[in-house]
């Protein structure tokens, strides 16, 4: 089988590195990164192009297509594959909205009968300062389209929310900003692979959203995560399929709009129950790369049976008896005004930790270089969190990049037995 995958990211490189451990699998990246490279022929694309993508699809006789980034999906390069007859991984466009749009994706919960935050749709501050009022503080301020993980602010000064939904409304045309209420309790991430009809769910990670130790300072696209997690319930992941996956998954197929592809649910578990925080239609960054590292199950027939609608009949998942953390490394001043250039070293090959590329590039001299805010993603397994967080952090310590910061407590709080779900 060869296989496509479409993105640039380390979520891609995750994905790519999976996808290869399987028999029989040739994989290809577009356009892939620096680090990807290393690994897989890379074409260069337009991934928001649907008509380049098709073409490179056919070009290189891609047997399944898969999409990692939110961006294709919502532009509906899903759709223009699946017309051409190429088996592809990931929703169309309509299905999309899902992440798309926070206030559709509330809607769509709200039809399903889906255990949500109370929230408000706001396209003028009038209505902003209601909903604040309303809920009162934490704030919750969500734009309502895409902003690659970093649309949300969680804050306790009012003026910062009030400004954030400004910047959400004003920033385009028909801009519009959710306000919710405030959902206490632990955060979960948990995969689904769908094909519009059948649900399986991956294992269950946490992710850390804040820059900085003690989910202090702005959020981000993600500082690192953790899988699987020793303090949920074990009931959560049947709860979660029978009251929220399964639920929403039948929900799109009832409105003419079958959801098929990766289904992300951001969980909090409350005291109140387990709600769903949002959803998003694709894997996640950076929790890709713990449960991917976990799984023992070939990820290509998985994907495979999603895009061809033959669900039903895979086996179940297997996975590995071991804990995987992974932690970003940052570039100087992400997530506000991250720095370009500073040249990476450090980057060789390890038997006890992956590697996977984010923001990186090759300069002239041949040396990798920053490119992007999140720049690598340093993974490592081991037989419990403890040993886990030891063999990422020494990973983490052996490369090096001018101005690079990182997370220091990324899985500690749960390696120390200190998670509580209320």
């Amino acid at each position: 089988m060869k296989i496509l995958v479409i993105g640039s990211g380390a979520r891609e490189h995750a994905l790519v590195r999976s996808l290869k451990r399987d028999d029989g699998v040739e994989v290809i990246c577009a356009p892939g990164n620096a680090g990807i490279a290393l690994d897989v022929v890379t074409h260069s694309v337009d991934q928001v192009n649907a008509d380049s993508v098709v073409a490179l699809a056919q070009t290189v006789a891609a047997d399944l297509v898969v999409i990692g980034p939110e961006a294709p999906l919502v532009a509906g390069v899903a759709d223009a594959l699946r017309a051409a007859g190429i088996p592809t991984f990931g929703p169309s466009a309509a299905a999309a909205r899902l992440e798309g749009s926070k206030a559709f994706a509330k809607d769509v919960m709200q039809s399903a009968g889906v255990p949500t935050a109370r929230a408000h749709l706001c396209m003028a501050l009038d209505d902003v300062d209601a909903a604040l009022d309303e809920f009162g503080s934490p704030y919750v301020v969500k734009d309502d389209g895409l902003a690659a993980g970093k649309g949300v602010v969680v804050t306790t000064d009012r003026e910062t929310a009030r400004n954030h939904a400004q910047l959400c409304i004003e920033g385009r045309p028909g801009g519009a900003v959710v306000i919710e209420e405030y959902l206490d309790g632990p955060e979960v991430s948990l995969f689904a692979v769908t094909d519009g009809v059948t649900v399986i769910a991956l294992s269950p990670a946490q992710d850390f959203k804040r820059v900085f130790d003690d989910d202090e300072g702005p959020n981000t696209g993600g500082m690192g995560a953790y899988s699987p997690l020793p303090w949920a319930p074990v009931t959560l992941v049947s709860e979660v399929i029978d009251d929220v996956l399964q639920p929403t998954v039948d929900e799109m197929a009832r409105r003419g709009t079958p959801f098929s592809g990766l289904l992300y649910a951001g969980l909090a578990l409350t005291s109140r129950g387990t709600r769903v925080i949002e959803f998003n239609a694709r894997f996640g960054d950076p929790e890709t790369q713990v449960v991917l590292a976990r799984l023992a199950s070939p990820l290509s027939s998985l994907l495979f049976a999603s895009a061809t609608e033959t669900l039903s009949s895979h086996p179940a998942l297997e996975w590995k008896d071991s804990s995987a953390i992974t932690v970003v490394m940052a570039a100087e001043g992400y997530p506000d005004a991250p720095q370009s250039g500073a040249v990476i070293t450090g980057l060789v090959d390890h038997d006890t930790f992956d590697i996977f590329h984010a923001g990186t590039r090759r300069n002239d001299d041949g040396d990798f270089v920053v490119s992007g805010g999140r720049v690598l993603c340093v993974t490592a397994s081991g037989s419990d969190l403890v040993d886990a967080r030891r063999r990422v952090y020494e990973g983490v310590s052996q490369i090096h990049f001018a101005g690079e910061h990182h997370r220091t407590d990324i899985a500690l709080k749960a390696a120390l037995g200190e998670v509580n779900v209320p």
